[in-house]
């Protein structure tokens, strides 16, 4: 889902291109303490050229340096452990407790098939998954609606890629730029619109894309999909209704709209007056983020962040 694979991806594409045999290492487990999520991952070359990360840096150095001397996973995917004792923790610079399982397949030009598929899925956004065999060293492509977590068996690893997730404000607020800036630093792309060409002069928030225009209309215009986010901030419901009614009529992964309890309920009503269905205007998530307490736009800013959090990685049977 990270734009991070993307640009792994194309480097392991170029190095094929060119002749090489780059290894992929890939976290598939951690446990406790650890610099890099599951699903991490780093491509590298005999030469120690690399590209990723699979921690803050010494792991990195021992795996280079074991991928240098005697090779890893030539024939079959390989599962290498870091962290198995405290001694080793402290020698790498892992986090107290932390262990990482790490693993490493070799790819030649038999893989340029799956990583041009899924860099192809990345940039047409939908969900593909590749499934690759601990026992032959095969890699399938499966293309799948949403994302999944990665899952490793004893059989088989399984990792989704697909699109960013795409995060529209409506709005250029205050409050739109704090939360640009922490939907950036966990790899949203943002888009920025607002009717009120003032607004998008006085913006000082971080670099993303601010669009003029009326929200329904570049609603319409950017096709928003299933890995889309669609967030109102304006307070003003001539700007926000116009982009709600367009936005729940989409098939956006996520909208939602800043307000209190009593501005949500009058808004549902006037949703409904405007000709939206019950089905359509049960989707709006309001008031927007999770329920904490927060006042200040970056106690809002995380409250919005923690509710998608615990919306993309609820579990899909609860």
């Amino acid at each position: 889902m990270r734009a991070l694979d993307h640009n792994l991806l194309q480097r392991l594409q170029t190095w094929i291109d060119r002749g090489e045999q780059p290894w992929l290492c890939t976290i598939v487990k951690t446990v406790g303490s650890s610099p890099r999520p599951d699903g991490s991952m780093l491509a590298a070359l005999a030469t120690g050229e690399q590209f990723g990360s699979v921690s803050g840096g010494c792991v990195e150095e021992d795996l280079l340096e074991k991928l240098s001397r005697r090779g890893l996973a030539d024939e079959l995917p390989e599962l290498i452990e870091y962290g198995v004792s405290a001694e080793e923790n402290e020698r790498l610079g892992l986090p107290c407790g932390g262990k990482l399982i790490l693993m490493v397949q070799r790819l030649d030009e038999g893989d340029l098939k799956w990583i041009k598929a899924s860099l192809t899925a990345i940039d047409k956004r939908y969900c593909v998954k590749r499934r690759v065999s601990l026992t032959t060293g095969k890699t399938q492509l499966i293309r799948v609606e949403y994302y999944e977590p990665l899952e490793i068996s004893n059989s088989h690893l399984e990792q989704c890629f697909g699109p960013r997730m795409r995060m529209m404000l409506v709005g250029a607020g205050q409050l739109a730029q704090t939360l640009s800036e922490l939907a950036l630093a966990m790899d949203y792309e943002v888009l920025v619109t607002d009717p009120r060409q003032s607004f998008l002069n006085q913006w000082a928030g971080p670099n993303v894309e601010l669009i003029q225009g009326m929200p329904d209309d570049v609603i319409r215009e950017r096709e928003c999909d299933r890995h889309t986010l669609i967030i109102t901030l304006t307070h003003d419901p001539r700007i926000d209704d116009m982009a709600l009614m367009e936005a729940l009529s989409t098939d956006a992964w996520y909208v939602g709209a800043l307000g209190s309890q009593k501005t949500t309920e009058n808004r549902l009503v006037r949703l409904k007056e405007l000709g939206l269905s019950t089905e359509q205007v049960s989707r709006l998530h309001a008031p927007v983020g999770l329920s904490i307490g927060s006042k200040t736009p970056i106690e809002i800013s995380v409250a919005v962040m923690a509710e998608l959090i615990q919306m993309r990685y609820r579990p899909t049977d609860s």
